[in-house]
């Protein structure tokens, strides 16, 4: 599927540039930068990543959160 964005001169010139100094299409970049763009947002980028990320969430035991913010209450024990 083909969309069409559009750059400034200047920000084009410089994709251009990185591409040939990493030896890099076009596309290649924008995939790399968009695909970035999805996991900042914790968007899953395919259904590997999806299905890791899912099983994470099942993984970790929910926690309690703490009253004051900061260490866990503690209690003292009775003098005996």
């Amino acid at each position: 599927m083909r969309k069409l964005i559009t750059f400034d001169d200047d920000t084009f010139d410089k994709l251009k540039q990185l591409a040939r100094d990493r030896m890099a299409t076009f596309q290649e970049l924008a995939d790399e930068a968009f695909a970035d763009l999805l996991k900042k947002h914790g968007i899953p980028i395919d259904l590997k990543d999806a299905l890791r990320k899912s099983a994470k969430l099942v993984a970790e035991p929910a926690r309690k959160p703490v009253e004051d913010g900061g260490q866990p209450r503690r209690t003292r024990k009775a003098k005996t």
